[in-house]
């Protein structure tokens, strides 16, 4: 294969996946890393990547970038199903306590696979995201609340200071929390600070925080950090972590389930 097909498979993979691993690539392409690292310099010098430790990313994705919902929605469906589905055992047989939804569209993915988990018992489930209370509302073993706020266009969901003390005034059992980026000194982030002080409410109030992020989001920093490592009780992702960040989990006493 000469490197311009290889650099055009690189671009085609980012597209699809929005990151790519240096030693995934050299397997998938059977050469050296070294080689991989060179294609992937060509690429950043073309702007077509920002290179990130073990591998690339697309170059959009700066710090305070963030896609639409409806983009997010369509970007890695199956792993983010493969997710709620490994998340929910977080609940256990025969759940009849609290959950808190965070917005994002992998809690919506938990969110929508909720019903079959569910017993004849009702639960509360409260949410400040107001695409998963539309959900929600139609599951009827659930006693819906929905926090109420300035409603941010982008995520559909409520923020500002009126929705961080609602969310305050809360101890639920389980909260499923999203996040654009997780890495091992900068823990978990967003790229705004108004969905950032949300998530820290939602971190500080929930008796167990289990957070899903598909491996897209692994190894990212964006601009505002909302939980440390030691804050996060389970991380349910769909690949590995790399060896840095694995190790950080494991040192912060996260589990790591994966799907």
């Amino acid at each position: 294969m000469y490197a311009t097909e290889r650099q055009g498979l690189i671009e085609r993979l980012l597209a699809d996946e929005g990151r790519v691993s240096v030693v995934e690539l050299a397997r998938r392409f059977a050469v050296t890393t070294e080689t991989v690292r060179r294609d992937l310099d060509l690429l950043e010098q073309a702007g077509a990547l920002r290179r990130v430790h073990g591998g690339a990313v697309q170059n959009e994705r700066a710090s305070t970038t963030e896609p639409s919902l409806g983009e997010r929605t369509l970007r890695r469906a199956p792993a983010k199903a493969a997710i709620a589905l490994r998340a929910l055992d977080a609940l256990g047989e025969g759940f009849h306590g609290s959950v808190f939804f965070d917005a994002g569209t992998t809690t919506a993915a938990v969110a929508a696979q909720l019903a079959p988990r569910l017993t004849s018992s009702r639960i509360d489930v409260v949410t400040h995201a107001l695409p998963l209370a539309n959900a929600l509302a139609a599951v009827p073993q659930v006693s819906l609340s929905v926090i109420g706020g300035r409603v941010r266009p982008l995520t559909e969901a409520a923020v500002g200071a009126d929705t961080v003390r609602a969310i305050a005034s809360l101890r639920p059992d389980v909260a499923f929390l999203g996040t654009n980026g997780l890495s091992a000194g900068f823990g978990a982030s967003t790229p705004d600070p108004d969905e950032a002080a949300v998530k820290t409410a939602i971190v500080r109030s929930a008796r167990r925080v289990v957070l899903v992020a598909d491996a897209e989001k692994l190894g990212r920093e964006l601009l505002v950090s909302f939980a440390a490592l030691d804050d996060i009780d389970v991380l349910v992702t769909d690949a590995a972590p790399d060896a840095a960040l694995a190790a950080a989990i494991d040192e912060a006493g996260v589990q790591l389930w994966l799907a």
